[in-house]
């Protein structure tokens, strides 16, 4: 069905690696993969098998969890983008910092992995292009006001001095700008 990799920290593993909890959900507990250093697990790369035939309005979703937080959503994978390496944003732990135990065997709580089934309608945007096209236009941005910043800066020792307007002089020159030539926002995203 799917395998994962964790780059620089592992072999592929398969679903085997994991514990099924019903038809369409699976959870790897981390203190088993690496202990209480979940934390500096970063990256999972999880890929779907040659022989699984997954739906096209379905997802498998990959979450994380530390222990004492819900799961969060870290992305998935579809027939159309069939490997993903996706990062780990460990949540903070929750709670008021002492040991948390399970009534069942008396163990610490763990960080987990879960992957599941999921109807692709109901899962954030998976568009890489779209993403990478709205950073490619806030570093344009960005550097459009750095270069205004610096026509109008004065050094002080090691520091940058700036007027204080600044911020307001470049917004309504870059508005102004915008207004008078519709093609100069497309100039940031390309």
């Amino acid at each position: 069905m799917f395998g994962v990799v964790f780059p620089n920290r592992s072999f592929p593993m398969d679903i085997s690696s994991f514990s099924q909890i019903d038809t369409f959900h699976w959870v790897l507990d981390m203190n088993t993969f690496v202990g209480e250093a979940y934390d500096q697990v970063r990256e999972l790369c999880i890929f779907l098998l040659n022989s699984f035939t997954l739906p096209p309005d379905k997802a498998l979703a990959v979450y994380i969890q530390a222990p004492g937080s819900a799961f969060q959503f870290c992305g998935a994978v579809t027939l159309a983008r069939p490997s993903a390496v996706l990062s780990l944003a460990w949540p903070e732990p929750t709670g008021d910092g002492q040991l948390q135990l399970t009534a069942a065997d008396a163990a610490p709580l763990s960080a987990k992995i879960g992957v599941s089934v999921e109807d692709l309608a109901t899962l954030p945007s998976l568009d890489v292009a779209a993403e990478k096209k709205v950073e490619r236009l806030a570093m344009k941005v960005g550097e459009n006001l750095f270069n205004f910043m610096q026509s109008f800066c004065g050094v002080d020792g090691s520091k940058l001095v700036v007027p204080m307007d600044i911020l307001d002089r470049w917004f309504k020159k870059f508005q102004e700008r915008a207004k008078r030539d519709p093609e100069y926002l497309k100039s940031f995203v390309f």
